[in-house]
């Protein structure tokens, strides 16, 4: 009679993950993202007192480029399908560094053509760790177990599903560090469903990312997905 038991509270848990992501997938419109083929989202990161333009381009499936700018120099990550590159113009270099496969995997959590609660649901690295208030709003607490020991703690609003906070480790040069950060402005854009604001902290640094702009189905060549 214990097994029993046993076997039906870990099946109902597992239930209870796969119901949490469902219902993520859908507010989130990601069940309809595989009609779109291409965003363009403009917008800006607000850093120790400086705005820094930013810009970035995804194409269906998992094409990504960000730019970010300062002082005329660039930031670029890219990945063109295959490989993902950084060119960093701020730090004195313009040759184009290859990505590690966490380092891609972190770019592709920005590309919205991916639906990251779904794809560690299907790999079986998520586990329910109860509920938690964030802001006063009631959300599942969600740990993703990710690659190279790391882990993210993801906070889902119990109302309307989206992620309203999130913990995650990160490889930073070759260093492992926390963030958190905080979406919100959860906006429809033509069937687009993002958040125009997000407050990140890192290493006692805080950032605001806004958005400003997005543009969906636009013409996108497959050169922009190249460093050459």
């Amino acid at each position: 009679m214990t097994l029993v038991a046993l076997i039906a509270i870990t099946t109902a848990y597992a239930q209870t993950i796969e119901e949490i992501v469902v219902k993520y997938t859908v507010a989130n419109k990601l069940d309809k993202i595989s009609s779109f083929k291409t965003i363009k989202i403009t917008g800006k990161v607000s850093i120790m007192g400086m705005d820094l333009p930013v810009e970035m381009w995804m194409k269906n499936p998992n094409k990504i480029k960000t730019v970010t700018s300062m002082d005329g120099q660039e930031n670029i990550q890219v990945f063109d399908g295959k490989k993902g590159y950084i060119v960093n113009s701020m730090m004195g270099s313009s040759e184009p560094v290859e990505l590690s496969p966490d380092q891609v995997a972190q770019l592709q959590n920005s590309n919205v053509f991916q639906n990251t609660l779904d794809k560690y649901l299907k790999n079986g690295q998520l586990s329910l760790l109860g509920e938690e208030n964030v802001n006063g709003k009631p959300a599942y607490k969600v740990k993703a177990s990710l690659e190279g020991g790391l882990s993210a703690t993801l906070f889902i609003d119990k109302s309307s599903f989206y992620l309203i906070k999130q913990i995650a480790d990160i490889n930073q040069g070759g260093v492992n560090m926390s963030v958190e950060s905080y979406p919100s402005d959860y906006k429809n854009i033509s069937g687009i469903v993002l958040p125009m604001k997000t407050s990140t902290s890192m290493s006692g640094m805080d950032v605001i990312t806004s958005y400003t702009s997005v543009e969906v189905d636009i013409p996108i060549d497959d050169s922009v997905f190249s460093i050459k």
